[in-house]
C-alpha cells in the first residue's frame, strides 16, 4: 500500500502544475471573456428590454392616436349628418312655403274664378227674368191675340 500511497503522491505532485495552470486560466477566462461576455449580454438584454418598451410604448400612442382619429372622423360625420340634416329642413320648408304660395295662389283663382261664375249667374238670371217677362208677354199676347181674332167675326162684340 505504500506504492500506491507513493503514486498517488507523485501523481499529485505532477498534477500540481496541472491545477496552477487551469486556476491561472480560469482567472484570465474570468477577466478577460466572462466579464465581458457578461457586460454585452447586459447590454443587449438592455436594449432588448428597451426596444420592447419602447414597442408597447410606440403601440400606446399609436393606439391613443387611433383613437382621436376615430373621435375626430365620427365628429366630422356627425357634423356632415347634422348639415346634411338642416339642408333637408331648409329645403323642406321651400317646398312647404312654396306649397302654402300655391295653395293661395290657387285659392285666390278659385275664389276669383266662384266670383265671376256667381256674377255670370246673376247676369244669366237677369237676362232669363227680363227674357221670362218678355217671352211671358208674348205668349200672353199670342194667346190673346187668338181669342180677339176668334171673336172678332162676331159682329159688334165687346171685349
Amino acid at each position: 500500500m505504500d506504492a500506491t500511497l507513493r503514486q498517488l503522491g507523485e501523481l499529485a505532485l505532477g498534477a500540481i502544475p496541472t491545477i496552477i495552470l487551469f486556476i491561472f486560466i480560469w482567472i484570465l477566462y474570468r477577466v478577460i471573456v466572462h466579464n465581458a461576455l457578461a457586460g454585452a449580454l447586459a447590454e443587449r438584454r438592455s436594449k432588448t428590454v428597451g426596444a420592447v418598451e419602447k414597442a408597447k410604448t410606440d403601440v400606446a400612442i399609436a393606439e391613443q392616436k387611433t383613437a382621436e382619429y376615430e373621435g375626430k372622423v365620427r365628429e366630422a360625420k356627425l357634423a356632415v349628418f347634422k348639415r346634411q340634416e338642416s339642408r333637408r329642413q331648409q329645403i323642406l320648408e321651400q317646398k312647404m312655403g312654396a306649397l302654402a304660395e300655391a295653395r293661395a295662389a290657387a285659392e285666390a283663382r278659385v275664389t276669383a274664378a266662384r266670383a265671376e261664375i256667381q256674377k255670370e249667374t246673376e247676369i244669366a238670371k237677369a237676362l232669363v227674368h227680363s227674357e221670362a217677362s218678355t217671352l211671358a208677354q208674348e205668349i200672353i199676347r199670342a194667346i190673346l191675340g187668338t181669342r180677339t181674332a176668334a171673336k172678332e167675326p162676331a159682329v159688334g162684340g165687346r171685349r
